[in-house]
């Protein structure tokens, strides 16, 4: 049977890998103070970022949605494998050795992590259809390329390779190269017979682009016939596969990512040459959707790149001018109300594509469409009227009953009146008219979503019943921002409710959760004699109770302040090892390691301050029920210690 990664190994990787440099292959991260850096979440769809990274203590927190872990669980969540296989691919990049024992408590191993031979088998592909693009053999590939104006130097930045015309050329090179069949019949580079004894490359004869990640893996292939003796269809596409899900994945995303994320920009352009001939004029922040719709899975990645949190950005969809491109095109402005950026749509009059326009008119006509775009309601509007006779009263008054809802449903309410005004021109109708007529469908709509309305409820019952086969999505935070109304996935799990959320309103919860976030986050700062005094302290929280005994249970501080945040989840039950995270990572108030420091030093006073008060009230009340007759060395004895009490407190309260 196959050993286990050793658990120091497994530290170790935790340990050396930086969760910013990871994490910004997912998500655009900006900063948030000394030390922390935030971005929208992941896991979750939302539009003000509340996902926070501290790299020094190799943490995460979403304070929306409760998602926590360090960065083998965010690889791990991100890329859906399995604990080891995410150490394996955490540990392959930074070129670390594992090494593994029989028994023991950490993941096992199989012989290879499934998911990682899977990416393996992808570069392997990749290199080799590279190559072959240099062979006598692609000569009609390289004519293709050339005639489209993009040169060699085009074909290797993008990756672009050839399939040979042979049945087995991929497979014979892999199976070379130590994959077995059952590995490959899950990367989708292959087909098979009927009677499924028969097992051949896929893509024979095409032109080849692989399709990459946003960490740059190749995860699938998009493929081009060149001969007319092709019988398959124009574009070839790797199916469905544990690595390759079409709704989630958006072509030259992994080269498009930085200048997305620096010129909070998005161009979504139809086709891998598209993407090429943006790129090459300048527009590196084009992408493409391979195969499918641009759909809600393509937003939300979309999203968290543009740091989409209503301070600005724009999407800008590219289509052909013909009746596909402008479905295409409808299509998106159904989608447009899930993103805060503006929404813009960039068609040549002529009907031409980027590549087009480019192999025609050069890099600047490129520049010039995505400078001529105009916003998608305009678009959608325009499109709509398109479908009506104007010249007519019945075309104009329909147009107008197609018209108003599209208008109505422009999220800001600044632009709807515009919009209606610019309407009223393009029908030559009254303003008031179409005012009226895009309230009434404003208040359709907000009937249709409101529970209480009549047009709901008839609504609802249409899919009563249905719900019940779907079982409740369970909620993983805890304890998110300190709140009056909690977000509706801060309900707590039913073994984290003996844990009640600390009140935000209270001083001395406040001092307590503020202590931890130190400890917590900059446990070099506090000398010897801090540390016995923050290892005595009563806590009065049971939750701030429960971490502050397992810093207690931690033991000596590691190095690594990844580390030390690690021991002390450890400690902790798995209803609060989330908490541990958002404390980790909660940003302190400070602009430089001077104020930081001086930040620290306060809050540990004050909680140090707090209790000797506590203390002195004891004493103080032990004093009060004494009878200094029945015994006065007790007596007196209270009185010193009350009176060293107080020298402490005022001592502490000089240092503040």
């Amino acid at each position: 049977m196959a050993g286990l990664i050793k658990r120091e190994d497994i530290d170790e990787v935790r340990s050396r890998t930086d969760i910013k440099a990871v994490v910004d292959g997912y998500v655009t991260l900006k900063s948030a103070g000394i030390g922390s850096f935030k971005g929208l979440c992941p896991f979750h769809d939302e539009r003000s970022p509340s996902f926070h990274v501290r790299p020094q203590v190799g943490t995460y927190h979403c304070f929306g949605c409760g998602e926590s872990g360090d960065v083998i669980s965010f690889v791990q969540k991100m890329d859906h494998g399995t604990f080891s296989e995410t150490v394996e691919k955490l540990a392959s990049r930074l070129g670390y050795e594992l090494h593994y024992e029989d028994g023991g408590t950490g993941p096992r191993r199989e012989d290879v992590g499934k998911r990682q031979r899977l990416l393996d088998a992808h570069k392997v592909a990749a290199e080799f259809f590279r190559e072959q693009l240099l062979t006598p053999g692609a000569a009609a590939a390289r004519s293709f390329l050339a005639e489209r104006g993009f040169d060699p130097a085009a074909a290797e930045h993008f990756g672009v390779g050839y399939a040979p015309q042979g049945w087995d050329s991929l497979l014979k090179h892999l199976t070379g190269r130590g994959f077995t069949r059952e590995e490959l019949a899950q990367t989708g580079m292959f087909s098979t017979g009927q009677d499924a004894s028969r097992f051949y490359d896929r893509f024979r004869g095409r032109l080849i682009w692989p399709i990459r990640d946003l960490t740059g893996a190749t995860i699938g292939f998009g493929a081009r016939k060149l001969y007319e003796d092709d019988q398959g269809p124009k574009y070839l596409n790797t199916p469905e596969t544990p690595l390759y899900k079409k709704s989630q994945v958006l072509y030259g995303i992994d080269l498009a990512k930085r200048s997305i994320a620096k010129d909070r920009q998005l161009v979504v352009v139809e086709g891998y040459t598209d993407v090429m001939a943006c790129h090459l004029a300048g527009i590196t922040t084009a992408v493409a959707t391979c195969g499918t719709a641009f759909g809600t899975d393509h937003i939300k990645i979309a999203r968290r790149l543009l740091s989409d949190d209503g301070t600005g950005g724009e999407v800008i969809f590219t289509f052909d001018g013909d009746a596909a491109g402008q479905k295409a095109a409808l299509r998106a402005f159904e989608e447009d109300q899930r993103f805060n950026a503006q929404t813009f749509v960039a068609v040549d009059p002529h009907g031409m594509d980027p590549c087009d326009i480019r192999q025609q008119k050069g890099d600047a006509a490129v520049a010039e469409l995505i400078r001529s775009r105009r916003p998608l309601f305009e678009f959608a509007i325009r499109s709509t009227l398109a479908k009506f006779d104007l010249n007519t009263v019945e075309g104009r008054i329909s147009a107008l009953r197609a018209a108003a809802p599209v208008v109505a449903e422009i999220r800001d309410s600044a632009m709807r009146p515009a919009y209606a005004r610019e309407l009223a021109g393009w029908l030559g109708s009254e303003v008031d008219d179409v005012l009226r007529a895009v309230n009434a469908a404003a208040k359709r709509q907000r009937e249709a979503r409101d529970p209480n309305s009549p047009q709901y409820q008839k609504g609802q019952q249409a899919v009563h019943g249905q719900q019940g086969q779907y079982g409740q999505h369970a909620q993983h935070a805890q304890y998110g921002p300190q709140q009056a109304e909690p977000h509706p996935a801060q309900e707590a799990a039913p073994e984290a409710q003996s844990f009640a959320r600390p009140d935000p309103n209270d001083p001395a919860a406040r001092m307590e959760r503020q202590a931890l976030e130190v400890v917590l986050q900059q446990p070099g700062l506090l000398d010897a004699g801090q540390w016995e005094r923050f290892k005595a302290a009563r806590f009065t929280v049971p939750a701030y109770v429960a971490v502050h005994n397992a810093v207690r249970a931690a033991g000596e501080v590691p190095a690594s302040a990844a580390a030390w945040v690690e021991q002390v989840r450890q400690e902790l039950p798995d209803a609060l090892r989330g908490f541990v995270s958002e404390l980790a990572v909660t940003p302190i108030p400070a602009r430089d390691a001077d104020a930081l420091a001086m930040y620290c030093r306060d809050i540990l006073n004050r909680l140090f301050e707090l209790q000797v008060t506590h203390l002195k009230a004891e004493k103080l009340g032990q004093l009060q029920r004494l009878d200094p007759s029945a015994d006065p060395a007790l007596f007196q004895q209270l009185n010193r210690e009350l009176m060293e009490l107080e020298m402490q407190r005022r001592a502490l309260r000089e240092m503040q």
